[in-house]
């Protein structure tokens, strides 16, 4: 199936050298390109392209002020946001990500040009639709209490979550919804995002669900109701010191492509938590998430991975879905 294809960005030079980049994919169309935000609506309503690549700073609209305007102009169009790899950039982003953006790449410097083009074609090929077949779900062991917020008896002792593309946005509402019901127990995330981007967006977690966010540090000591979140370019794991479950961070080889990996943090968490912990998959390519979904469920504990319907890319949470091992998959809406 071909994609459809609107390049935004007010450099004639980066449209034209991504246009043909990109358009060398067999299913990659480029129906338009445009120089500003203003430009870019008048395209998404005539052309209404699959994925639309948007740069933020620009003149006469910039990509913030037109993102909704251009969603509004063509709703089914996913949005990835061409950002600077600064705080600032960051701040940004993770803006444009709580505004209806799907993904963003860093812009590049020249010396890495080709790994650029390569992992944006990769990103607006993975927008391609999937044939899902529907997966037959065995029934639980045990009754699992969904509720966390139990705070006398919950059998649910640590919350880790492992997202990817369209991560941001299904954890913000994830958040919105537990916001001031997780105070009795530590929440450890993995969301595949380059550094930089996870300091920012650490914080807008802890803003939106109303308890203390931030970076995983080394050697930290983990408290009830605080939220980890992975570093960017770091694998974070935990690991037991006596009565105190510490963070650990390392930069050991990529899992599954990808570091920080949720894999590793699974597996870890699960050594320490046993039956106590919950783990919850939801959107995001490939498959990182799966094997360690596994050790969960083959140490007691529970999986909840996020259906196809509401999962921008139904690659993480469908790889642990078709093992058997989730007590439910289900909409974002529902978790």
């Amino acid at each position: 199936m071909t994609i459809n294809l609107m390049i935004v960005d007010d450099s004639s030079v980066v449209r034209a050298l991504t246009s043909k980049e990109l358009s060398s994919a067999p299913n990659i169309k480029i129906v338009a390109t445009a120089c500003d935000g203003e430009e870019a609506i008048r395209h998404a309503k005539k052309h209404q392209p699959d994925v639309i690549i948007l740069d933020i700073e620009m003149p006469v609209m910039d990509g913030i002020s037109a993102l909704p305007k251009i969603l509004e102009a063509a709703p089914k169009a996913k949005i990835i946001m061409a950002s600077r790899l600064t705080h600032n950039g960051a701040e940004t982003t993770i803006k444009a990500l709580e505004l209806g953006a799907v993904d963003y790449i860093p812009k590049p410097t020249i010396d890495v040009l080709d790994q650029y083009y390569e992992e944006l074609r990769r990103k607006v090929l993975s927008f391609e639709p999937l044939v899902i077949t529907p997966i037959a779900l065995p029934p639980a062991p045990e009754p699992v209490k969904t509720s966390i917020d139990n705070k006398a008896g919950s059998k649910v002792t640590a919350l880790a979550i492992a997202s990817s593309t369209g991560g941001p946005q299904a954890l913000f509402k994830v958040f919105e919804g537990l916001a001031d019901h997780l105070s009795h127990i530590p929440i450890f995330i993995t969301q595949h995002m380059p550094a930089t981007f996870t300091t920012v967006f650490a914080e807008h977690l802890g803003q939106i669900g109303k308890m203390p966010s931030h970076e995983g540090k080394n050697y930290e000591v983990v408290k009830a109701g605080q939220i980890y979140l992975a570093p960017g370019n770091y694998h974070m794991i935990a690991e037991k010191q006596g009565s105190e479950v510490i963070i650990r961070t390392n930069q050991d080889p990529h899992v599954n492509f990808c570091r920080p990996a949720a894999d590793p943090m699974f597996k870890s968490l699960s050594n320490i938590y046993g039956s106590g912990l919950l783990a919850v998959v939801l959107t995001g390519m490939g498959s990182d998430g799966a094997d360690g979904a596994q050790t969960i469920a083959n140490n007691g504990g529970a999986v909840i991975a996020q259906d196809a319907e509401s999962s921008v890319i139904y690659g993480m949470p469908r790889a642990v879905a078709e093992r058997g091992i989730c007590q439910n998959v289900l909409p974002l809406s529902k978790i």
